[in-house]
C-alpha cells in the first residue's frame, strides 16, 4: 500500500489548481477460481490485482484517474494532470490525516482463503456434482464453481480521512442441467458470504445441488405459464431480486441526484402498501454485501428505505449527497480502483412482516406462485421491469397446483410497491452480483414471502 506521506503529496498534487476535494483508493486484490463442469476441474486460477484511483471534485464537476503504478512521482504526475482538468478557487492547505479504525469487525474470518488446499475444494465440489447426477438420470450436465477474493483497501482524502479495510469473501456456484429429446432447463444457486474458507467447509453442497437437480427436472416436465392479470406470490430469499431492480436502484442517490428516479423528491411521502418496510444494511455480519466501510471510507449503515409505506431515505455517497443535501449514508461503492464510486445497494431487502406463509397460499383463489426468480431488465428511469420465473406453479383454490415454466412477471416498480397485500414472517436473504456504473458488486437481495394483489404475467396466451 502507500505510506502517509506519499498519500499527502498525491493529495497536494490533487488540489494544486484550486479544486475543493481529493481522494485516494489503494487496493490489492488476491483472486482464486475453481470451475469444475461434470465434476472434472476446466479451470483453476488464481491472480492478484494492484491499482490507485484518484477522484478530484470542484462544485459539480468530478475528474477520475487511475493506475496500477505505486512510485510517489508517477502517482503525482496523474494526480497534478487530473487537476488541470479543473481550475477552483480553494487554496490548498495542508492536510493532517485522522486515522480512522473500525469500531468493530462486522465481517470476522476463521480461515483466510488459502489455508486449505485446492484439491479439498475441489473435492468438496464434486461431491455437489455427484449429488446432482444421482438426483435423476435426466440430469446431463453440472458446472460447480469456487470463488474467494481478498481486497486490501485504503481511502485517504483532503479533508483528512485516512481508513483500512481487508475484506475477505467466498462464494460457491451450483447448477444442474436437466435434458430431454427436446429442450433443457437448468436449475442453479450461488451462496455466497463475506468469511474465509470456513463458509465452503460447513456448506451442505450436496442438498444444494439436489436441490439444483430438482428444479430442473421438475421445469422440463412442466407445462406451458398461461397468460394475463393475476395475483402472484414471490417466496422469500432471491424473490428480492424485484425489490433490488425495479424499486432499489430508484432509490439511489445516483440516479435521484439527476432526476432519473420515479422516487426523486418524495421522501416522507407514501410509496408503497404499509404492509412494506424496506431496508440497506451494510453491517449484517458476515453477510455477502456487507463491509467495515464503503468506497469512500465511510462506515457501512443500516438504512431504513421505507417504513410502513412511506419514503424515509435515500442510498447516498458524497457527491450525489451534496446534489440532493443528504449526508452519505455508506452506501459508496465501486468494483475495483477502475471506477469511480457512487451510491450502490449492499444487502436490500424488505422486513419481515406478521402473515403466515400458509395464510398467503391458502387465501389465493387463483394466481401464480414464483418459486424462484431469474434475470430480469429493468429501466431505472421509469420503474418498468421484465422478470423470468425460473420455477413457477398455477395456485388453485388455495393450493400449489402443477408446475409450469415460461413465466415472466410484467410491470413497474412503484406499483409493485403498492400492490402487495401480504407479507410473511419469514425473511432470507440470497447473494447475486450487481451491475451498474461504477462496475459489478456483490450484493444480497432478500424478503420474506411477498403477494402482490396483481401483476401482468407473461406466458402462453
Amino acid at each position: 500500500m502507500l505510506d502517509k506521506n506519499t498519500l499527502s503529496d498525491i493529495l497536494a498534487s490533487a488540489l494544486s489548481t484550486g479544486a475543493e476535494f481529493a481522494e485516494v483508493f489503494v487496493e490489492n486484490v488476491a483472486t482464486n477460481t475453481i470451475n469444475l463442469i461434470n465434476g472434472k476441474a476446466e479451470r483453476i486460477l488464481s491472480g492478484i490485482n494492484f491499482g490507485v484511483g484518484i477522484r478530484i471534485i470542484n462544485a459539480d464537476k468530478t475528474v477520475y484517474l487511475y493506475t496500477n503504478k505505486k512510485d510517489r512521482d508517477t502517482l503525482c504526475k496523474i494526480a497534478k494532470n487530473g487537476a488541470l482538468a479543473l481550475k477552483g478557487s480553494t487554496p490548498f492547505s495542508l492536510i493532517t490525516f485522522n486515522e480512522s479504525i473500525p469500531q468493530k469487525n462486522i465481517c470476522p474470518v476463521v480461515y483466510i482463503p488459502g489455508s486449505i488446499s485446492k484439491n479439498e475444494i475441489v473435492g468438496k465440489l464434486k461431491e455437489g456434482s455427484c449429488a446432482a447426477f444421482d438426483y435423476d438420470k435426466s440430469i446431463t450436465q453440472t458446472s460447480m464453481g469456487y470463488l474467494d477474493t481478498v481486497q486490501d483497501v485504503l481511502i485517504a482524502n483532503s479533508y483528512g480521512l485516512y481508513t483500512k479495510d481487508k475484506r475477505v469473501r467466498t462464494r460457491v456456484s451450483i447448477q444442474a442441467v436437466a435434458s430431454d429429446e427436446n429442450e433443457k432447463q437448468t436449475g442453479y444457486f450461488g451462496p455466497g458470504a463475506s468469511k474465509g474458507t470456513e463458509f465452503l467447509k460447513t456448506l451442505d453442497i450436496k442438498s444444494l445441488a439436489q436441490e439444483a437437480a430438482r428444479s430442473a427436472v421438475t421445469m422440463l416436465k412442466a407445462g406451458d405459464c398461461p397468460s394475463g392479470r393475476m395475483p402472484v406470490i414471490i417466496d422469500n430469499g432471491f424473490g428480492g431480486v424485484i425489490f433490488h431492480e425495479a424499486c432499489g436502484h430508484g432509490l439511489e442517490a445516483s440516479a435521484v441526484s439527476k432526476n432519473a428516479s420515479v422516487f426523486a423528491g418524495k421522501i416522507g411521502e407514501k410509496i408503497a402498501s404499509e404492509k412494506v418496510t424496506a431496508y440497506d444494511d451494510g453491517t449484517i455480519e458476515n453477510a455477502w454485501g456487507s463491509s467495515n466501510i464503503d468506497d469512500e471510507g465511510h462506515p457501512t449503515e443500516r438504512n431504513l428505505l421505507i417504513e410502513n409505506g412511506i419514503l424515509k431515505t435515500y442510498m447516498t455517497d458524497f457527491f450525489n449527497g451534496r446534489k440532493i443535501g443528504i449526508e452519505a449514508t455508506g452506501s459508496s461503492r465501486r468494483q475495483s480502483y477502475k471506477y469511480l464510486p457512487v451510491s450502490r445497494m449492499t444487502n436490500t431487502y424488505i422486513g419481515a412482516g406478521t402473515d403466515k406463509r400458509e395464510d398467503i397460499i391458502a387465501s389465493t383463489d387463483y394466481g401464480l406462485y414464483a418459486k424462484y426468480m431469474g434475470g430480469g431488465s429493468v429501466n431505472p428511469a421509469t420503474g418498468d421491469f421484465n422478470f423470468a420465473v425460473n420455477e413457477a406453479y398455477i395456485i388453485r383454490k388455495g393450493k400449489i397446483c402443477e408446475p409450469v415454466r415460461g413465466a415472466t412477471l410484467i410491470g413497474k416498480g412503484a406499483d409493485i410497491l403498492k400492490d402487495i397485500d401480504m407479507v410473511s414472517e419469514d425473511l432470507k436473504l440470497a447473494e447475486g452480483m450487481c451491475g451498474a456504473s461504477s462496475g459489478n458488486i456483490p450484493v444480497c437481495v432478500g424478503q420474506p414471502m411477498i403477494r402482490v394483489k396483481e401483476i401482468t404475467v407473461g406466458g402462453k396466451s
